[in-house]
């Protein structure tokens, strides 16, 4: 069981920066495939990044790549979203999502509640 607890969320102007923590309980954090993923009103779920466990390999999605980066440290059992040039379409509840895989799955099985990033233009 992990259980994952957003911050670093808030109201930032257009071109600006945030980075948003993900802390993760339990002992085993650098067996887990870490995510993010955001939801904007009206909209789906969508995913954003992942990493490894090791941090060796990431994914980005598109929207967001050359823009945002995650990183994670193991002894902290944190993983980090580092968020530049924010536009506002990046405006969204974002998610931490967990899954113990040694790989960069599609699917996670533990989420955060999430934290709200709003950018005004």
């Amino acid at each position: 069981q992990v259980q994952l607890v957003e911050s670093g969320g808030g109201l930032v102007q257009a071109g600006g920066s945030l980075r948003l923590s993900c802390a993760a309980s339990g002992r085993t954090f650098s067996a887990y495939a870490m995510g993010w993923f955001r939801q904007a009103p009206g909209a789906e779920r969508e995913f954003v990044v992942a990493i490894s466990w090791s941090g060796s390999m990431t994914y980005y999605a598109d929207s967001v790549k050359g823009r945002f980066t995650i990183s994670r440290d193991n002894a902290k059992n944190t993983v980090y979203l580092q968020m530049n040039s924010l536009k506002p379409e990046d405006t969204a509840v974002y998610y931490c999502a967990a899954r113990y895989d040694y790989g960069l799955p599609r699917m996670y099985d533990y989420w955060g509640q999430g934290t709200q990033v709003t950018v005004s233009s």
